[in-house]
């Protein structure tokens, strides 16, 4: 399955600041955690991403790369294509998120807050133990330790499956 989202890094910057001052464990492993099951049922439901971010098996599971990026802008000052994050957020040393404002939910749709909600909502008392075994899905055990986590395994990963990637691979043919 060819690249079908681009990453849209402020709305990314966005959803980090939404969930991060939502998330009963406002960490980086968790907003990261909780993005990708919100990721998770965009797809199931809507068949997009919310960020058109790409995935990442890490050791700890699946990691939305350019949210990652955005993430070590702030916590270490590495360039990315979104360099006003550091004056939205910091990451403590305890890795937690402290936002310095609300997100801008002008770049958020409906359908977008309502799986993060759900996210939030269905992951965020996790414990790490929890979250963690929850995100070594088999699209995470299909890939290669950080390696990319193709699209296709984790829309494989969906209750509805077939629907998504049939409509997927419809949408690639009208946007070529």
């Amino acid at each position: 399955m060819p690249q079908l989202f681009r990453f849209d890094p402020n709305k990314a910057l966005e959803v980090l600041l939404y969930i991060a001052s939502r998330a009963p464990h406002p960490n980086i492993y968790w907003v990261l955690k909780i993005l990708y099951f919100a990721d998770k049922a965009s797809l199931q439901q809507w068949g997009r991403l919310i960020c058109g971010d790409s995935y990442v098996a890490m050791s700890k599971g699946p990691v939305p790369s350019g949210a990652y990026d955005i993430v070590k802008e702030v916590r270490y000052g590495i360039p990315t294509t979104c360099s006003h994050a550091g004056d939205a957020f910091e990451v403590r040393a305890d890795h937690r998120f402290v936002p310095f404002r609300d997100a801008d939910l002008d770049l958020l749709s409906e359908s977008d807050i309502e799986c993060l909600d759900q996210s939030i909502v269905e992951n965020g008392r996790l414990t790490f133990g929890q979250l963690k075994k929850k995100s070594h899905d088999s699209a995470f055990d299909a890939a290669d330790e950080n390696d990319f986590i193709p699209l296709e395994d984790i829309v494989a990963t969906l209750p509805n499956a077939a629907l998504v990637s049939d409509y997927l691979a419809h949408r690639d043919t009208v946007l070529r």
